[in-house]
């Protein structure tokens, strides 16, 4: 299973196309809809999320809403790109609009005008953009879908904003809650604080960064491989969330944690009990790169946004004086934007290894097969 991504940020949409799905796999649409809505949402949330509605559009791979076997293709246009026809069309753009110089602290901008030859950092920040996250809830999405079929299901929530964490145990059902919740937090008490820190944060023109854990429930054992470093289950989660804009660190099961711990603290005994067993899951569901049949627990830390209303100290890219970063919209805090774009990496990620495994060209002999595992 393989996504390829393309469209910019103010352009005239945003593609994806799926190679790998199998065929007659039941696609809800509302669905896929629903999770782009979630996207969107969240307290500290910008204004760009009043002006787009996401919704998608499936143009090939798909009939009468089951797959065919062949590539999925599909769009999700933007809205805003009439506001910005001026600038972006591809046939006829004014490229003296909206050009952007004050390269800024923390973006792709610097880098990207040295590295692609550029002058209008523009070029750069609109596929940096993390407008380019929908596609990913979009394939992620039809992940949860094909796996679902199987069992497997996908959560997650917020744990923690900019300092004000969430330091309770959850388990896998606690956790459909959170998505109702206006930050995707699970602890009222610590939620409210959030709130308040993020209307702080607004009023002196500042952003919020944070914590998200995803759970994978339901998953056999020995996905993944120990043979081969390349398919470690652990090692394609751990790409597929850095891969997202603004994360900056992963972590599976205990993490970081157990570099402090004794080691009879941090591995999982095994018990027989009419199957193998274990009462902890500190390994987060993955040993030796493959899965181990508890629930798989991921968590990612979200930088703070680094468009700030009262622009950092940067330096313009053509005179090289010293200027204040240029302010695009943006928002204080997208966390919640950040948990759904990383569960639908997670979901994608697992998706690949277990079609990798199972293979199969329609969904019966997928479905077949993984019933078949121990």
């Amino acid at each position: 299973m393989k996504l390829t991504s393309a469209g910019e940020s103010h352009g005239k949409a945003l593609i994806g196309i799926i190679e790998g799905l199998p065929s007659n796999l039941k696609i809800s649409v509302d669905e896929i809809n629903r999770e782009l809505a979630l996207r969107q949402s969240g307290y500290g949330r910008g204004a760009r999320q009043k002006i787009e509605k996401d919704k998608v559009e499936i143009i090939s791979g798909v009939r009468n809403g089951l797959t065919l076997g062949s590539p999925l293709t599909f769009a999700i246009k933007n809205a805003d790109y009439e506001n910005w026809q001026n600038v972006m069309s591809p046939e006829s753009a004014d490229t003296s609009l909206r050009t952007l110089t004050a390269v800024r602290p923390g973006h792709a901008d610097l880098t990207g005008v040295i590295k692609y030859d550029q002058t209008d950092a523009r070029n750069i920040l609109e596929r940096a953009s993390a407008r380019e996250t929908a596609v990913r809830v979009v394939a992620g999405s039809l992940a949860k879908q094909y796996l679902a079929a199987l069992g497997v299901s996908i959560a997650g929530y917020v744990k923690s904003v900019c300092g004000v964490t969430d330091e309770k145990e959850y388990k896998f059902y606690d956790l459909a809650s959170a998505k109702n919740n206006p930050l995707f937090m699970l602890d009222s008490n610590k939620e409210n604080e959030a709130v308040k820190l993020i209307d702080e944060l607004k009023t002196e023109g500042n952003t919020a960064g944070g914590i998200v854990e995803v759970r994978v429930n339901g998953l056999k054992s020995g996905f993944g491989s120990c043979m081969t470093y390349a398919d470690k289950l652990d090692a394609k989660i751990a790409f597929a969330v850095m891969s997202v804009q603004a994360i900056k660190g992963v972590e599976i099961g205990l993490g970081f944690k157990a570099a402090d711990m004794r080691g009879s603290a941090v591995h999982d005994e095994i018990y027989y009990n009419n199957g193998f067993c274990r009462k902890t899951n500190n390994a987060g569901g993955i040993e030796g790169g493959m899965s181990n049949g508890e629930d798989i627990i991921v968590r990612a830390a979200m930088k703070p946004i680094p468009t700030l209303m009262k622009g950092l100290n940067t330096v313009d890219y053509l005179t090289l004086q010293p200027v204040k970063a240029a302010g695009e919209r943006s928002d204080v805090a997208a966390i919640c934007a950040a948990e759904i774009v990383v569960e639908s990496a997670v979901a994608f990620a697992v998706a690949e290894v277990v079609s990798a495994r199972l293979s199969g060209d329609n969904m019966r002999e997928v479905t077949e097969r993984y019933n078949s595992l121990r």
